[in-house]
């Protein structure tokens, strides 16, 4: 992965996952395929900069996202593939792949793979839907914007995904995100419903999908609009999430994958 040097904090360039993300896929990778054996220890960070052509901020980013997923361990000794359950540590079990039962947050598999523009933001959600995610008028919760860009650039979805106060007390990994208060840029939420599910939650996908008015013929090229309504709720009946997603019906294949 022969990319430039630069700090993973700064803003990548339109439709551009951050090194640190690409750094940490590819990490995952060789931990899942146990190229990297449990206990193994990890090259070092200079090793490993080298290596992705990366700064070492970026590997040390990296390695903070896998240390949070628990496929690594660091101690004064170095940073360790984790061991399985037998050996007295507790990973997660490894990332499905885009091809899994499980769907992809936010659009799919296609949308998983594709150049991405996301953020992860702290704000009060509009107030009719304040009531639906357990929320009080104005108080904020976690909102994630997502856009899906084509190779030259041009927009093929966008999405937009409100939490619920539940979503935020049962699942770990969104629950971090609250001390960003003040915004993340590209946060890896691929992974939201494998979290759901390992944090117990049984999820119904609940989805609308539309034509918006005088959306047909009305884009660029005469290309229809689609949206997609999708409201996530555990086994209670709580609603964990609240998502609008929109599309271009020419440009951007719509698939969702389910298991019952």
């Amino acid at each position: 992965m022969a990319v430039p040097d630069s700090a993973p904090d700064s803003v990548p360039p339109e439709g551009v996952v951050p090194r640190y993300l690409r750094v940490a896929a590819a990490l995952r990778d060789d931990l899942v395929r146990h190229a990297l054996a449990p206990g193994s220890r990890l090259p070092s960070e200079r090793s490993l900069a080298q290596r992705y052509h990366v700064n070492r901020q970026t590997i040390r980013s990296a390695l903070h996202l896998l240390r949070e997923e628990r496929l690594v361990v660091t101690d004064r000794r170095g940073t360790f593939a984790a061991h399985g359950p037998s050996h007295g540590e507790s990973p997660r079990p490894a990332p499905p792949p885009p091809s899994a039962a499980r769907p992809v947050f936010p659009g799919g598999p296609r949308a998983a793979e594709a150049l991405v523009r996301a953020s992860l933001d702290w704000e009060p959600p509009p107030s009719a839907l304040a009531p639906r995610l357990h929320l009080t008028p104005g108080e904020p919760t976690l909102v994630h914007r997502h856009r899906v860009l084509a190779p030259q650039g041009p927009e093929l979805q966008r999405a937009v995904s409100w939490f619920s106060r539940a979503a935020l007390e049962e699942i770990p990994q969104l629950a971090r995100y609250r001390r960003a208060r003040y915004g993340v840029r590209q946060p890896d939420l691929r992974l939201l419903y494998h979290w759901m599910h390992e944090a117990g939650l049984r999820a119904t996908h609940r989805e609308s999908v539309r034509v918006p008015p005088g959306a047909a013929g009305a884009a660029a090229g005469g290309a229809a609009r689609l949206s997609v309504h999708r409201v996530v709720s555990d086994q209670h009946g709580h609603v964990l999430e609240v998502t609008d997603i929109d599309f271009t019906a020419r440009e951007a294949a719509w698939t969702y994958e389910y298991s019952l």
